[in-house]
Order: structure tokens, then sequence, then C-alpha cells
């Protein structure tokens, strides 16, 4: 497979930091971090496995952040 040429990086970024943190105080800190898109997803939700550079997921329940990953 023929590597992909100039694709953005991730900002770097300490993901685990992010569980136990308030979904709004997170999903600010995510922004000022530089990830471009953050979204929020219930556990267990069904998602797309299609990646995207600068996008951080969230895995929220209580208004509290579960766990996070990129793309």
């Amino acid at each position: 497979m023929v590597p992909l040429p100039n694709l953005p990086q991730d900002p770097d970024d300490d993901l685990d930091a992010y569980a136990g943190l308030d979904a709004e105080r997170a999903a600010a800190r995510a922004r000022e971090r530089g990830w471009t898109t953050v979204r929020t997803l219930p556990p267990g939700a069904v998602i797309t496995l299609e990646y995207v550079v600068g996008r951080l997921n969230l895995e929220v329940a209580d208004g509290t952040v579960l766990r996070c990953w990129k793309g």
C-alpha cells in the first residue's frame, strides 16, 4: 500500500487525561489543544470506522467522559 502524502498530524495530546472530565470542559480543552472536530457519543453508540484526522471522539455518560480516542 502506498503511503498517503501530506496528511496533517493530529494534535499531540494525552488522551487518557480526558477520562473523568465534564463533557463540556473536555470538549473545550480538546479544541484549545488543536482538535478540529470533537464528537460526543453515548456508550455503545454505533459509529462508522472511517478515520478523520483532527477528530477526537468522547464517550460520555451522565455528562462525564468515560473514554476518548482519535479519529
